[in-house]
């Protein structure tokens, strides 16, 4: 399908042949060009828009007039708040939601939504579970935990996470407990911290090795495992690079509980002296490619050396690290890039988790001045939201237009941000969505209860295939398997069901006509109301089920919940 969103006529079906068509992917018409707003952009003055903003706006734009590319047009007011919700707090909007926006006539109605969004109360428990979603799966992996032999306790993870997220703790905190953590991986225990779980299953494997990749990737975005077994090929970092890094991992420790940590094992993650690996001197030695060995103390990668000690008691390492992490310029730019990455599809290096010196960034001033505001900011995540999707990049259309075709990072262009880059949701966004969407029973019940049952449905689709630095690829990426469960699996049925209590059920009886009806399948679904041909369509489902609307309501919303347009963020 490629960048440009493309769909298909919505196809009527009989009853008999509707369900049996498993195979058959349908979506409603979106290309219409009385979907595409003509509005021109509102151009705010620096009384009315925050400065940062403009600045991202006015770096992007130059990055347009260079390569001769003229943006996509605004998106709509539907589609803008369908991916707003989508990126800050993990699902569509309710039909109340996304009704209100679109319907309200102020100037300000996106600022007065992210700020919504981010700070009311009525959000705080999305917001969080969203991002320690997002965070969980980056630091210990879709399926950390799950391990037969793993020690991390995954409820442990996202317990730290989430009150994290919550309670609006600043990002350079949240990493430095990260790195420097102790105690146990399990709620209840009394010496829980839920940091540790980080850590727990990185350091005792080969001398710290995944400890050292895993932390500098993440927060740095510098990928030194490069230059664990020589040189890098690319540019100037040498071997010594990373065992240098590594040494500042040899004084912590991780001690099973005894049991999984899924099973209510609690294991420890302590500090502990390290004598070295010869003659109790602290130091650490590895092998060059040529055979002959070198010695390596702790030095950061823009070479700041701390004392060499092993001892705790006069050095700790881990905390030493944490410092001069915190106040690297990589930490701000490996953050601004991955929540750039995002909310944009992109980050400005691909991956974006390589930040190192070979890798040049596609708009190195932007990345730098918002990294610079990201600190001045005292490391707010929320302040960088609110810039990020604010910004005009973020409220183009994803529709491109004959001026800004090359932009394609798909061809192997980097990205020019001339348009918003169309990407499939996450699995976790999908079943938020589709609770949300469905008005779902599964919406009720502790935080705990309701991810249980989010991760039995996301087994389905999330596979995990270690790699050689022990990061995890999974992928929800619409094989024909994943699209069959999509259309016929439990979530689905239950979500079209007629039952009493359903979505079907409360409009039918909710005194609107059917058409009114199928206006509120549509924004429920898609965040806009129906084009003529699509309303058409619609009636032709009435006549076919011998005009009982509640089984014609049923065949559409079936039919939007499999489109496309529904699965994809655009």
């Amino acid at each position: 399908m490629g960048q440009q969103f493309k769909t298909s006529k919505l196809k009527l079906l009989s009853a008999a042949t509707y369900f049996c068509s498993t195979m058959l992917i349908l979506a409603f018409a979106t290309t219409s060009s009385a979907q595409i707003s003509t509005v021109s952009f509102h151009n705010p003055s620096e009384s009315d828009a925050d400065s940062t903003v403009l600045q991202i706006n006015k770096l992007v734009e130059q990055v347009w007039t260079d390569y001769e590319l003229k943006p996509s047009k605004e998106a709509t007011d539907g589609e803008w708040c369908r991916r707003v919700h989508l990126d800050i707090i993990g699902r569509v909007p309710s039909i109340e939601e996304a009704s209100e926006f679109m319907e309200s006539r102020a100037s300000d109605k996106k600022q007065k939504l992210v700020e919504k969004l981010l700070y009311d109360d009525t959000y705080t428990e999305e917001f969080a579970r969203n991002w320690t979603t997002v965070w969980t799966n980056l630091l210990i992996g879709r399926t950390g935990g799950n391990d037969n032999n793993s020690m991390i306790s995954r409820a442990g993870m996202q317990k730290y996470l989430r009150d994290s997220f919550a309670r609006e703790k600043p990002y350079d905190r949240m990493v430095h407990e990260l790195v420097t953590a102790t105690g146990s991986t399990t709620p209840g225990d009394e010496k829980f911290n839920g940091a540790t779980n980080f850590l727990i299953d990185k350091v005792n494997e080969e001398k710290a090795s995944l400890a050292t990749a895993a932390t500098t990737r993440i927060f740095l975005g510098l990928q030194v495992q490069c230059t664990q077994c020589h040189n890098h090929p690319f540019n100037d970092w040498k071997q010594q690079k990373y065992w240098e890094m590594n040494a500042f991992f040899r004084q912590v420790r991780a001690f099973p509980g005894g049991a999984r940590a899924r099973d209510g094992g609690v294991a420890q993650l302590a500090d502990q002296d390290f004598r070295g690996e010869s003659q109790g001197k602290s130091e650490i030695f590895f092998e060059m490619r040529n055979g002959l060995s070198k010695v390596a103390y702790p030095v950061f990668v823009d070479g700041n050396e701390i004392e060499r000690s092993g001892l705790v008691n006069v050095v700790n390492r881990r905390k030493e690290l944490a410092n001069m992490m915190v106040a690297s310029p990589f930490l701000t730019r490996s953050i601004v890039n991955r929540m750039w990455a995002h909310f944009l599809g992109y980050g400005f290096t691909a991956p974006v988790d390589d930040l190192g010196p070979h890798n040049i960034p596609s708009n190195p001033e932007l990345l730098e001045f918002l990294s610079e505001e990201f600190r001045r900011a005292e490391f707010d995540l929320r302040k960088l939201i609110s810039w990020v999707t604010l910004s005009k990049p973020y409220s183009l259309s994803s529709r491109r237009s004959s001026s800004n075709q090359s932009d394609d990072p798909l061809l192997g262009e980097s990205p020019k941000f001339s348009h918003f880059y169309l990407r499939q949701m996450e699995a976790e966004q999908l079943y938020e969505s589709m609770m949300v969407a469905t008005e779902a029973i599964e919406l009720q019940g502790s935080y705990e209860e309701r991810e249980q049952k989010k991760n039995t449905w996301l087994s389905q689709f999330n596979q995990a295939f270690g790699t050689d630095e022990g990061q995890e690829s999974t992928s929800f990426n619409g094989t024909i398997p994943q699209v069959l469960m999509l259309f016929n699996g439990d979530m689905v049925k239950q979500a079209i069901d007629t039952k009493k209590g359903s979505l079907i059920d409360n409009l039918s009886k909710s005194g609107k006509n059917y058409s009114q009806c199928v206006e509120q399948l549509f924004i429920a679904g898609l965040t806009r109301k129906p084009q003529s041909d699509e309303k058409n369509l619609a009636k032709q489902f009435l006549k076919a089920r011998d005009g009982d609307p509640k089984e014609a309501l049923r065949d559409v919303w079936w039919v939007i919940l499999n489109t496309n347009e529904f699965i994809f963020n655009h």
